[in-house]
């Protein structure tokens, strides 16, 4: 069990998906993704994989929930600086953790 104290070190923030690529080098199948967190974040990159059920045109200005308080990790040349979250479905792909309407740039989960 943790406590709601530990709940709030983890800062989940809403951006938009402004640009994606799909990557290359690496043995994961991903996209490297660019989030608008809004004024206070910027912009961060996210790898995700997630191409089994998302085109990179699917990805384009969607809202996605990500953790921005990790530390950055590398995969291949790629730097993730964010974690896009999602859940595992039956076939143990990855569908995304979206807000179901319109939220402001950079607002934190609560």
């Amino acid at each position: 069990m943790i406590t709601y104290q530990d709940f709030e070190k983890v800062d989940i923030r809403v951006g938009k998906i402004l640009k994606v690529e799909k990557t290359s080098g690496i043995r994961i199948s991903a996209y490297e993704m660019t989030i608008d967190f809004g004024d206070e974040l910027g912009k961060k990159v996210s790898l995700a994989q997630i191409t089994k059920n998302y085109t990179k045109y699917d990805l384009k200005d969607r809202l996605v929930m990500c953790v921005v308080n990790f530390a950055p990790k590398q995969i291949g040349k790629y730097t993730s600086e964010v974690l896009t979250l999602g859940f595992e479905n039956e076939d143990g792909t990855v569908v995304l953790a979206v807000p179901d309407k319109k939220v402001p740039l950079g607002k934190k989960m609560y």
